[in-house]
């Protein structure tokens, strides 16, 4: 079912992959992945296309489904701040229909800004897509810091 291959695979051993991980052990209040394995913990992360069409459209996302989106920006948010040094914050918004927005902040500045929509189909393909999809919203939201650092640091 899932696409995590085995546990020597490269992309388990990234900083940011690393973070998701430790994201998912935070949001876990009831120590329910306590001793669980990594590929385990990410797979909620990995939906195929086929996946993605059996989701209904009609439905409210699930609170596994609520986590996990928090912790894919609550991750990109940590890398941020190991980038620049400035604390980032994230603000994920959603109606009990799954629509809503994502905004990381850094200072007074936004950094991110991310329409959901159908969010009880959050998922990726591959760790590989979303790490890709994260380095995306990580070089954007370091550019923008580099070009209003006053802005950053207010």
């Amino acid at each position: 079912m899932t696409s995590i291959n085995a546990p020597a695979d490269p992309i388990l051993e990234t900083d940011f992959i690393r973070e998701m991980v430790r994201q998912m052990r935070a949001l876990d209040s009831y120590g329910q992945y306590d001793g669980k394995p990594v590929a385990s913990l990410l797979e909620p992360f990995i939906l195929s296309k086929e996946r993605k069409a059996e989701i209904p459209i009609i439905g409210d996302p699930d609170d596994l489904t609520l986590a996990c989106i928090k912790a894919f920006y609550n991750g990109i948010a940590v890398m941020i701040e190991k980038e620049c040094g400035l604390m980032a914050v994230t603000l994920v918004h959603l109606s009990h229909e799954g629509f809503g927005r994502v905004l990381i902040t850094v200072g007074k500045l936004v950094v991110l800004d991310r329409t959901l929509r159908d969010a009880h189909r959050f998922g990726f393909e591959s760790l590989s897509k979303m790490k890709h999809e994260a380095d995306k919203h990580l070089a954007v939201a370091l550019e923008i810091i580099g070009k209003f650092p006053d802005v950053a640091g207010l």
